[in-house]
């Protein structure tokens, strides 16, 4: 069963995801911020991580590069109530992008694309 951390800072955001992707049988974890996201990535070993770009403590986009740096090969989706992300550099370093929505179709097929491309760390 792959595991999915949804890092975002709305909680009624990542009950959502948490329902919806336990429901098509994933494993979940969720991180309200992005604090010491490198020792959650050791302790979780998510297959795929889901972020939310605009947080209250942090920017997803920084959460990103610090997981790139660490973790390069593990899949990240950003998640945004807004398509202004798309132009921002750092950005490009994501897997996937989707628009925030009530309905996760989309969501759920970047996540189903990005564990079948997924290249597994070494050692």
């Amino acid at each position: 069963m792959a595991k999915i951390l949804i890092v975002d800072d709305e909680k009624h955001i990542r009950a959502l995801y948490a329902e919806e992707l336990e429901e098509e049988g994933y494993d979940v974890a969720v991180a309200s911020d992005g604090k010491d996201i490198l020792a959650r990535l050791e302790q979780e070993r998510p297959d795929v991580v889901v972020l939310d770009i605009k947080m209250v403590d942090c920017s997803g986009l920084d959460v990103l590069l610090e997981i790139r740096n660490r973790f390069y090969n593990l899949p990240v989706i950003l998640c945004s109530a807004y398509g202004t992300y798309k132009v921002d550099v750092k950005s490009i370093a994501a897997d996937a992008y989707v628009v925030k929505s009530s309905d996760l179709t989309e969501l759920k097929k970047k996540i189903a694309q990005a564990l079948e491309t997924r290249v597994p760390e070494k050692g």
